[in-house]
């Protein structure tokens, strides 16, 4: 059995195909989704459609993003958030032109069955953005944080090697978990292609959305799988490059 983790989608539905591919999953293997499945590449309907049926085949956890929050509000109530059609919900609502309403039906139970964090056996955590409570999730004040929070991955990025975690130094956000996995912040930020590690949190968002690849790790081994550069795959389109 391998614990594979896997980072943010938005629309890539050849990039995820290519990358479950070369991890010939099988049966066995959990594979966490730490959110964002569309906006961006045109085919956002088409990955729900395929994760759906994925998860009739292996086991899945699907962690909620906050593009996915938007599409899950439109989907409920047919009306779009502006911020949203902005930043690739446009080309979202393109992607659902030849869906049944029974398929949207089926996507928006999809959508709102998906956990905002997940916690397993060997006390990893996993969540799209983050979280602010010095307690620990169960004790997050602010649901949006789990999906919109980026001061977990800056801090992160800013501690210093030196501070033992048993140090009274070490921030306490840090110390519930033997580590932490999110997406949210691409790591083309920091001009890298591949996932990025600091202190106990892995950023596994190598930037599908824009010039980047799609990444899974084995959190166990820690290798890495990528997709080709997503905008090979789609030539013809500008993904949230915009």
């Amino acid at each position: 059995m391998r614990n594979l983790v896997i980072g943010d989608i938005h629309g890539g539905l050849k990039a995820l195909v290519q990358l479950l591919e070369q991890l010939k999953v099988k049966s066995g293997d959990k594979l966490v989704f730490l959110g964002d499945y569309v906006d961006g590449w045109s085919e956002s309907a088409q990955v729900i459609q395929y994760l759906i049926e994925l998860s009739n085949a292996v086991e899945c956890v699907f962690i909620k993003g906050n593009h996915d929050v938007w599409c899950e509000d439109w989907l409920r109530e047919g009306l779009a958030n502006p911020v949203w059609l902005a930043h690739g919900g446009k080309e979202t609502v393109e992607s659902y032109s030849e869906f049944t309403y029974e398929e949207k039906k089926q996507h928006l139970q999809f959508f709102q069955a998906m956990e905002l964090f997940h916690l397993d056996k060997a006390n990893r955590l996993y969540v799209h953005a983050g979280f602010t409570s010095m307690h620990g999730v169960q004790r997050e004040y602010e649901i949006r944080n789990f999906y919109f929070d980026r001061t977990l991955w800056e801090m992160a990025l800013t501690m210093d090697k030196r501070i033992s975690k048993t140090s009274d130094r070490y921030p306490q956000r840090l110390t519930h978990y033997s580590e932490i996995y999110i997406g949210h912040t691409p790591t083309l930020n920091y001009h890298k292609h591949e996932p990025m590690n600091a202190v106990n949190v892995w950023n596994v968002d190598t930037g599908a959305a824009f010039t980047g690849r799609l990444s899974a790790m084995n959190v166990d081994t820690k290798e890495v799988f990528q997709s080709d550069p997503v905008t090979y795959l789609y030539p013809k389109e500008r993904g949230r490059n915009k």
